[in-house]
Order: structure tokens, then sequence, then C-alpha cells
């Protein structure tokens, strides 16, 4: 089996087993992992949930894109499927009824912010790599995205949801997509922690033993090591959420600085389409729901790859490896209004038959 199920002092254990992989989904790892919230949901003695993943390179790198992209070419049921079991099984780490800890160390990118981010306590080692990279793929930020990135201020989330720029530990708690730093460094060593937990203690909650036990105080207080603090005064002035695609591309493009090249250059690499639904979709998860914003994301890549923008950067990236997509729109500047809500309403037509609930 990809995922192992155990019971360490009260407390479920879930482990991600494909370290080969780097522990990306299948769709026969999310079915494992939604059977075994529903054992750890209804055992009495069990008091918390722990997610993480094998192996030293990743708590999740994401999910199974090229057997995703070979299912929307081939039409077969995989890859809306997929997608449906994903977000109720993110949606259910959302709502689980006892405290939820995620151990992410190493890769943690696409559905492995998924697991991690509806989590009650979300630890971070010192490397982890956190990513939403999904622009450069054809695809937009996906997995509860248009939720989480809500929580911190708009340019910081259209900074990071467009370039897919990869961040630390330190740069995780900054922007609030982790709460602590671990403990320890390796996921075997949370085995460890978890069997010292006295859980008779009184007068702490279940999530305050836990936090004592698994994370370092004082917890996230230091920063020196981040990297977007210093950055984030170019980043409100050229990803201002008021401004089009185009104009932040330009803009960036005469800003002299190494940084804001390298920017632009990465922009001008991913999916102009995606790149501007990426933007209307952060835009407008922020005024939804958590359970509307899954419908949204869920249209929207089902559209990803239904016009083959999908299709296309799995292939150029992941399977013939040219790192030359050819788009279906050749730069940001040709995808204006009309384009955009016309793919728009398209994808609000795909998310009609989603619920997170049959």
């Amino acid at each position: 089996m990809d995922v192992r199920y155990e019971v360490i002092n009260r407390v479920a254990v879930i482990t991600l087993d494909r370290p080969r992989a780097l522990n990306a989904l299948s769709h026969g790892m999310v079915q494992q992992m939604d059977g075994m919230l529903t054992e750890a949901a209804a055992d009495a003695g069990i008091r918390a949930l722990l997610i993480r993943g094998a192996g030293p390179k990743a708590f999740c790198a994401g999910g199974d894109v090229v057997a995703l992209a070979q299912s929307a070419a081939e039409d077969t049921a995989l890859h809306r499927d997929f997608f449906v079991d994903e977000y109720r099984l993110d949606f259910r780490i959302h709502a689980f009824p006892k405290p939820v800890v995620v151990f992410m160390h190493g890769v943690v990118m696409g559905g492995g912010m998924g697991l991690a981010q509806g989590a009650s306590l979300r630890l971070v080692t010192d490397n982890v790599r956190i990513a939403m990279p999904e622009t450069r793929i054809g695809l937009v930020p996906d997995v509860g995205a248009t939720h989480f990135f809500s929580k911190m201020p708009a340019p910081l989330a259209l900074y990071l949801a467009l370039t897919g720029t990869t961040i630390g530990a330190s740069d995780a708690l900054f922007v609030g997509l982790a709460d602590a730093r671990a403990k320890v460094d390796d996921a075997d060593g949370v085995t460890n922690l978890l069997a010292e937990i006295d859980w008779a203690l009184s007068g702490s909650t279940d999530l305050a033993l836990l936090r004592c036990a698994l994370s370092k105080e004082p917890d996230g207080a230091h920063l020196d090591d981040a990297v977007l603090p210093s950055q984030s005064e170019a980043i409100f002035r050229h990803f201002d959420p008021l401004l089009d695609l185009a104009t932040v591309v330009k803009q960036l493009e005469e800003n002299p600085t190494d940084w804001a090249q390298a920017k632009a250059a990465t922009l001008r690499q991913h999916s102009p389409l995606m790149l501007a639904l990426c933007r209307e979709a952060l835009n407008m998860g922020r005024g939804l729901a958590l359970p509307d914003c899954f419908k949204l994301e869920y249209g929207l890549v089902q559209y990803a790859m239904q016009c083959g923008e999908f299709n296309e950067g799995v292939r150029a990236h992941l399977i013939d490896k040219d790192r030359a997509p050819k788009w279906l729109y050749s730069a940001i500047e040709d995808v204006g209004a009309p384009v955009t809500e016309q793919a728009l309403r398209r994808a609000q037509t795909l998310s009609l038959d989603f619920a997170l609930t049959d």
C-alpha cells in the first residue's frame, strides 16, 4: 500500500509511503486516506490525527499529473474522479472533528498543500520547500488555494500563485502557510514525540498538548532567514491586484533589478491563459466560502484539461522535457478581458456537477 495507518499513543498516524515519487498522490492513495479519516473520526480512543510523508525528500509533491494528463487526453474518468475525491478529502481535513497535525518536510507542493492547509497545526522543518507552481504546467492553483491564499495580503498571494515561487520555513511562517517549526527534522522522529504525550495533563486542550510536544518554542518568532519581508515593498508595488497582468509584466521588465527581471521571465514562461484565470480566481476566492472555493477550482481545473493547456504543460515539462510549451496564447498581452471572461464562463459551467458530498 502507498499509504500506511497506525495508532501511536492515541494519535492516528497516516504516512504517505511513495518516497521514490516524492509521495505524489494517486487516486488510490486519496481513496485510502479518506477511509483512514473515517476510521480515525469514528474511533473514540483516537485523540488526534497526524499526516506525514515517508522518506527524507518530501511530504508530498502533489498529484500524479502525468496520469491525469493521460486521462484527459483519452477522456477516461480519472481526471474528473481524482479531483472530486481529492477536494473532498482536503475539505474533510478542514472540517475534521479532532485536531489534525501535518508534518511538512522537504517538497510540499500542489496536492501536498491541499492536505496541509486544512490542518489544525501545520509544522515545518528547516528543509521544507513550499510552492504552488501550477501555472507553469498549464493549470491553476487549486486544492483550496483560492481559500488559503485569501488569508494573506492580496499582492503576496498573487506573487506566490502567479510565479510559483518556492519558499522555505521562515517565509511560510511569515505569510501564514505554517504555524510552527517542528521540534524534529525527520518524520520518523515525530513518532517518538507522540509517544511521550500525557493526555491526562489537566488544563490543556488536545491541540495545545500536541503543539507543546511537537513544535519548537517560541514558534515562528525567529524569521531572520525569511526572504519575503525584504521583497515585500517590490511585491506590493508590482503585484497590485488592481493591475492587469500585461501591466504587471511590463513594469517588472522595466525594473532593472535582478529580482524583477527574473520574475518577469518566469511569468513569460507560464501559461498566459492560466495566469489570467489564476488572477481572477484569487480575487473571486476572497469573497467565497471554502466549499465554493473548491467548486470554483474544480471548474477551472477541468477547463484547463478540456482546452488542452494542462496536457501541453505536462508534455513540455514532464514527458518530452523540451521545456518549450506551445500555449494557446503566445503572450500575456494576447489574453484580454473577453478571453478571460469567456474561459471563466466555461469553467463555471464545468463546475455545475461538482459537490463536496454525494
